[in-house]
């Protein structure tokens, strides 16, 4: 069958064009391509300027809302008791040759005699490197085993104790504090050797493991994806496009988070966003533009029309799609977490810059290459002695024939089936990110893992009662009793008071039955909100941190929705004219959606396949990992659909037959979005080599998604779909209908079908005049 094929190169006269966006843009990239390509050089250079250690910049915390009673408690107890908050533990370990002789155990261990901790020379070298920690600028509240005798700070095997103390000040100045001093600490000193862990430690190696890690996944990425490129263009010129918008996309992008960083805190953990997200999109892109191109070429275009015809309707696509990405990474704004927020700030930079780079940068390019554009065809040698295939996209219409031939049934059996595979996130538990998130060999995790095993209480963890205002001893007394019986704790230790004439604060330190932020312990912070005192108290630690952070999601998680959704109505409604296909298509977004948790949970949190991945199970999800990878696979759903839908609209709008402009869609994207994912598949799962389990999470739960997305959802669902909804598709009330001829923007040259020389005729009479042509 030949498909119906609109040629309107020039697109003059056509209805609609008087308006058509960009167009002045159009006239100076392809009237000044040099210019465009010199002043794009100059910017790319800056930015690389600019963005030159941006990740030193950032910070690798960000979970907590800023707001919460666990932060001002915090705070407050950093101020005024700042050994209650250590940071910064210092494991002191008697296993070197002649410890154990020193404690006087002739080979029988500790129990025989003097604890190895409690011998002579070990109390002397650890109250010694206690004294010289106190000292350090910027160090502050240094406590330990051997002045406090706390059995909470030794190990239970009697080798091990800990020397704990806080590094004052924000995060990016504490790292500098702890460059500084750790080469001075870690090590041997005399009879004893020290490595470092605590939360400062372990965040700052995480940030160095990201970094990378992040070079690694670029190096990685970088040429697959040129080999992919190469086999879907054939022409290596071709294929070395989409990879310098994506790298001009990257730059720019590290310079505006560079710019950011001077204003408010960004998270490291963006970084591998804006990688993926620079590369992926840049390249799909640029597949479409060029794509496009090629087809203007191959319809008998000059080089300078099959330009502006490109940017005049695979351009408007490319920048109606960027906005759709972009206001999807947007809801993450509402979020009090810089976590969060950053991969908002890095995701929409680098979705505009790309967009802006391939409708730039390559128009540019094209208008100096030309029918160049195919030059260095590398697919000529596999077709030696082969005839050219011919057909492009007839395995496309083919399926999507036999789709619409069996659409109950496919819609059905596709709809189920990802349902089925999303039921284990029914499942889901929420915790909080810890030292596990490391491999096992990293020197903070290792600190982290043999105080979790083998110390009878958590030396940086528990919960912290703080207590404000007047009080006696007989009330703290009173208030200690009446916390100590409640379900789930084990013990209250204080208070430690401060402050002069009954007036001032005081902290208690309670710790829970089972796992510091296991369910239990988050039902203890509760009850210790809700116990009566006479004075103010809040509560803080690791497990109210985590309450308070799934509440601050809680309350912004319908607004973050909202704006996704009301955005993807209203910006789809604008392309297509249609107020059913953007229900369609949220609801089809949703379910590409479904594999994606399913597997994070049966993955990453239930711990199938932590051998083969190289990963801690600790049976729980990152609170904000959900929400950032719904945003960001969401957007890149809208992307794929935003590509199909444009083409569908736009043989609609020239054929007014429905099942045709659906095959057409799918015959001439298809393959465009399956190439296209795949290359961002590529470059996810390159992120998901990543030797931290968020990250990990992140790209291969991306990568899945993506590759459900454009392999089921836009090949049998939503031609399924579309087949049974019929010309009902279309629908839309009158007013909205003229909304949207005056405002809504589409592929297609013309704003409705093209002008037929005998006359207006019925849009049935229209589709079988189509049909009689195929």
């Amino acid at each position: 069958m030949a498909e119906v094929k609109k040629s309107t190169p020039g697109g003059a006269g056509a209805p609609g064009q008087g308006r058509s966006p960009g167009g002045g843009w159009t006239r100076f990239v392809t009237a000044r391509p040099r210019l465009t390509l010199l002043v794009a050089l100059v910017l790319t250079a800056l930015a690389v300027l600019a963005g030159g250690g941006v990740a030193d910049r950032m910070g690798s915390g960000g979970w907590e809302d800023p707001a919460a009673e666990s932060t001002y408690a915090t705070k407050t107890l950093e101020r005024e008791f700042p050994g209650s908050q250590p940071n910064l533990l210092l494991l002191v370990d008697t296993a070197e040759p002649g410890a154990a002789g020193d404690a006087g155990a002739t080979g029988a261990g500790p129990a025989a005699g003097a604890a190895a901790v409690d011998a002579p020379a070990v109390a002397a070298e650890a109250r010694r490197l206690a004294e010289r920690l106190a000292a350090e600028p910027g160090v502050e509240g240094v406590g330990s085993y051997w002045s406090t005798g706390s059995p909470a700070l030794r190990s239970e095997d009697g080798r091990q104790a800990v020397i704990a103390a806080r590094i004052a000040g924000e995060e990016k100045a504490a790292a500098a504090v702890l460059d500084r001093i750790a080469p001075e600490y870690r090590g041997t000193h005399g009879p004893v050797r020290v490595s470092l862990g605590g939360g400062l430690a372990v965040r700052h190696e995480m940030q160095t493991v990201i970094q990378e890690d992040l070079l690694r996944a670029e190096l990685i990425a970088l040429p697959l994806t040129l080999v992919l490129l190469v086999m879907v263009f054939g022409s290596a010129v071709a294929a070395l496009l989409p990879l310098g918008v994506g790298i001009v996309a990257i730059l720019g992008t590290n310079a505006v988070l560079r710019g950011i960083t001077e204003f408010t805190d960004v998270s490291v953990f963006a970084q591998n966003l804006t990688t993926a997200l620079g590369l992926g999109l840049a390249i799909d892109y640029a597949l479409f533009v060029v794509r496009r191109y090629r087809e203007e070429l191959a319809a008998g275009a000059d080089t300078h029309t099959a330009v502006r015809t490109t940017l005049r309707t695979a351009g408007r696509t490319v920048l109606f799609s960027a906005l759709t990405v972009a206001v999807s990474l947007s809801a993450m704004l509402v979020f009090p977490q810089y976590f969060l927020r950053s991969f908002a700030y890095a995701g929409i930079a680098v979705v505009l810059l790309a967009a802006t780079a391939a409708l730039t940068l390559l128009p540019a390019a094209l208008v100096l290459l030309g029918d160049r554009v195919n030059a260095l065809d590398l697919r000529r040698l596999l077709r030696r002695g082969r005839p050219r295939r011919t057909g492009d996209g007839a395995g496309w219409a083919r399926a999507a024939d036999l789709v619409m031939r069996r659409a109950p049934v496919f819609a059905v059996l596709t709809t189920a089936g990802l349902v089925l595979l999303g039921l284990p996130f029914l499942g889901v538990k929420f915790g909080t990110a810890d030292d596990r998130q490391l491999p096992v060999t990293a020197s903070s995790r290792v600190v982290q893992d043999q105080l979790r095993d083998g110390f009878p209480g958590n030396p940086g963890g528990g919960i912290t009662v703080l207590a404000e205002g007047p009080a006696t001893p007989a009330q703290y007394a009173d208030f200690r009793e009446r916390i100590t019986v409640l379900d789930g704790v084990a013990r209250a230790d204080g208070p430690v008071t401060t402050g002069s004439g009954g007036a001032g604060h005081a902290y208690f330190t309670v710790v829970p039955e089972g796992e510091t932020v296991g369910d239990a312990a988050q039902r203890v912070v509760g009850e210790l909100r809700s116990v009566p005192a006479p004075f103010d108290t809040s509560v803080t630690g690791q497990s109210a941190v985590l309450v308070d952070s799934k509440d601050a999601l809680a309350e912004r998680l319908p607004w973050a929705a909202a704006i996704v959704v009301l955005a993807t109505l209203l910006l789809v409604f604008l392309l297509t004219g249609s107020v059913v296909i953007p229900v369609q298509a949220v609801v089809l977004n949703a379910l590409s959606l479904t594999a994606m948790f399913g597997a994070v949970v049966w993955v990453f949190q239930e711990g199938h396949l932590a051998g083969l991945l190289g990963f801690t199970s600790t049976g729980d999800i990152e609170t904000t990992l959900p929400v950032l990878m719904f945003c960001v696979a969401f957007g890149l759903s809208m992307d794929y659909g935003v590509f199909l839908l444009s083409r569908i609209k736009e043989e609609y709008d020239v054929t007014g037959d429905h099942e045709h402009s659906v095959r057409f869609g799918l015959r001439h994207t298809g393959g465009l979005i399956t190439a296209a994912a795949v290359i961002l598949a590529v470059v996810m799962v390159a992120i998901g080599t990543s030797r931290v389990t968020n990250t990990k999470m992140l790209g291969l739960g991306v990568a899945l998604a993506v590759l459900m997305d454009a392999m089921v959802v836009r090949s049998l669902l939503v031609p399924s779909v579309m087949k049974l909804t019929g010309r009902l598709t279309w629908w839309a009330p009158a007013p909205l209908r003229r909304f949207h001829d005056r405002f809504g923007i589409s592929e297609s040259d013309a704003s409705g079908p093209a002008p037929d020389p005998e006359g207006p005729r019925p849009a049935g009479e229209r589709r079988e005049t189509a049909a009689a042509r195929r």
